[in-house]
């Protein structure tokens, strides 16, 4: 028990600090790239960390088998440098039993990863893609920062305003530029709206104008002198109606309930692709331990390459296998699981190769004293 409780520490301990590297170092590049879209207007800047809590357990979820993979080879890795692996040989400690051992932090794992991919992810997607059809409802009102150019997603209007009040109603110093394209999608010029002030009314109707007030408009095309001079007192602009949809599409968004019995190729698809991440858990283990065994004069870190790059190797075949599977080249009956089984043949190979090896070094050497 208390050789159980001392590994399950180093293990669960590395896990966690590798974890929480990874991740960091994940959700800094996604905030990074949201933080550039909230710049651009595309998204609001207020919903950052809301959306990067949606996020979070699609992070989890793959970020966790990692890092118990890394923990298992750091930290055993560190009990044979420095012969403590040695000693628990020298007293009954197999290879079998040490993984017997390590599945139980495993077990523990696997049961977090299985919570997020079957439930809590895809909860999280969903809220996310709500959050998304919010956002692609807003106008570039809406998303508008005083003293700097805002486009529209289709770069068609480009506004600018000097001034805005809080409650975003009422613009000072209002700039508008917009393109102007026909029905048969001909380029017709621009429009130039310069106007002192302005503000958002809602109509009865429902309909969002933005009333301009002392200002001009200029219509003609670029390189041409045919442009065309309006003085206004007044001038308003139809503003898109919001259209907020509460469709998720997403498959990684549904719930779980929902692709179970589904006869979508696809739904199938992502319901194997959940249950395999748990697998995954134990099938990592089942190689981490055997990759972890290291001679003190190599040093800890001589298999810690070819372990990562046997790790990515797996998780590239079950993606590659995963995108098969959608476009049909892959029966559904066969599905992730072939995946699965050549990784887990792998670390059954890799768990009895070395102790087999050592067992006929031992029988040619005793052969050899005999014989000599």
């Amino acid at each position: 028990m208390i050789v159980f409780r001392y590994l399950s520490r180093e293990v669960l301990l590395t896990l966690s600090a590798v974890s929480a590297v990874l991740l960091v170092i994940i959700m800094s590049g996604r905030f990074i790239k949201y933080l550039a879209q909230a710049a651009s207007g595309l998204l609001d800047p207020g919903s950052l960390f809301l959306i990067m809590g949606f996020r979070l357990p699609g992070f989890l979820q793959l970020i966790l088998p990692l890092g118990l993979f890394l923990g298992i080879l750091l930290s055993y890795g560190r009990l044979y440098l420095e012969s403590e692996m040695t000693v628990l040989s020298a007293t009954g400690m197999s290879q079998q039993r040490l993984v017997c051992l390590t599945m139980f932090p495993a077990t523990l794992v696997a049961l977090i990863v299985a919570w997020l991919s079957l439930s809590l992810a895809p909860q999280g997607a969903n809220q996310f893609q709500l959050l998304l059809n919010k956002q692609d409802a807003l106008t570039e009102f809406d998303t508008l920062e005083p003293g700097r150019f805002q486009a529209l997603r289709d770069g068609t209007r480009v506004t600018y305003t000097e001034r805005m009040t809080d409650d975003r109603v009422n613009l000072g110093g209002v700039f508008i530029s917009q393109k102007n394209i026909s029905s048969n999608n001909k380029d017709r010029g621009i429009s130039v709206l310069v106007a002192e002030k302005g503000r958002q009314e809602i109509r009865p109707d429902g309909n969002r104008y933005l009333i301009l007030d002392n200002g001009y408009r200029y219509d003609g095309s670029p390189g041409q002198a045919d442009y065309r001079a309006i003085k206004y007192d007044e001038y308003g602009v139809l503003l898109p109606k919001p259209d907020v949809s509460d469709e998720v599409t997403d498959r990684d968004a549904m719930p779980t309930s929902t692709l179970i019995g589904s006869e979508d190729i696809r739904m199938r698809a992502e319901l194997q692709w959940r249950i395999s991440l748990p697998l995954l858990v134990f099938i990592v283990t089942l190689m981490a331990v055997p990759l972890s065994r290291v001679n003190p004069r190599q040093g800890r870190f001589l298999k810690l390459l070819p372990a990562i790059l046997l790790y990515m190797g797996y998780l590239t075949i079950l993606i590659a296998a995963r995108g098969a599977l959608d476009k049909g080249k892959i029966p559904a009956a066969l599905g992730l699981w072939w995946v699965h089984g050549i990784f887990l043949f792998i670390g059954l190979g890799l768990l009895y190769w070395e102790p087999l090896r050592l067992k006929r070094a031992s029988r040619r050497s005793a052969l050899e004293v005999a014989r000599g």
